[in-house]
């Protein structure tokens, strides 16, 4: 299994924080400086996860447009990352901090078939009606619960995490290997605590040695 984060890996945008540019200027500064205390592990998710919530309240409208925005800032070389992964026996996995719903379509771009997000709820008028709170990933260690849940159902041979946050690097523990990836936002603490580290996704040829040699003694 290849659990792969979406925000800065996948597209180089930040989903919350382009939801929050829509609601202007003063809430979108407000928004990115929660993002990278949260991402750099300054503090912990599940302290600024609400608050940004409540700042933005995002309808269906805006979360479709942003959805867009993901598949127009795919980064290079990602495709074809996943399309090898998938040819060479591994099952890629987004396993995200960000929307449901605004990385399905990028998922559905790129081949994934399976997405671990954070829901959005909508009222019959697509206006914003909540998010699930309680969904793993919006706290500190809530990726590791997701994986843990799907090694227990799937018992794959080898497992791969790989992003560009704290959260994450925190994987580390329940997987064989994290990649730390810094092709949008090189992270210092990520980078430090990454088994490899990838800078850019069109330079593979270190990135397949690392995880080939997962699980060998």
């Amino acid at each position: 299994m290849f659990f792969i984060d979406c925000d800065s890996t996948l597209s180089t945008i930040e989903g919350i924080d382009e939801l929050a540019r829509a609601k202007g200027d003063e809430v979108f500064q407000r928004v990115v400086d929660l993002t990278h205390a949260a991402m750099n592990g300054e503090v912990p998710i599940g302290d600024v996860f609400f608050k940004r919530m409540e700042m933005i309240r995002p309808d269906r409208d805006l979360c479709e447009s942003i959805a867009q925005l993901y598949m127009e800032t795919v980064v290079s070389g990602a495709a074809e990352l996943i399309q090898e992964l998938k040819a060479d026996g591994w099952l890629p996995i987004i396993l995200s901090g960000g929307f449901a719903p605004l990385i399905r379509p990028l998922a559905e771009l790129l081949g994934v078939e399976h997405v671990e997000a954070v829901p959005v709820y909508f009222n019959d008028d697509g206006s914003y009606k909540g998010y699930g709170e309680t969904y793993p990933t919006t706290r500190n260690l809530g990726k590791n619960e997701v994986i843990r849940e799907w090694k227990t159902a799937l018992l794959p041979e080898r497992v791969v995490m790989m992003g560009d946050g704290m959260s994450d690097m925190e994987t580390g523990p329940d997987v064989d290997l994290f990649v730390g990836f810094g092709g949008v936002v090189a992270r210092p603490r990520v980078m430090d605590g990454a088994g490899y580290w990838l800078a850019d996704m069109n330079d593979r040829s270190g990135f397949w040695n690392a995880i080939s040699d997962v699980g060998k003694e």
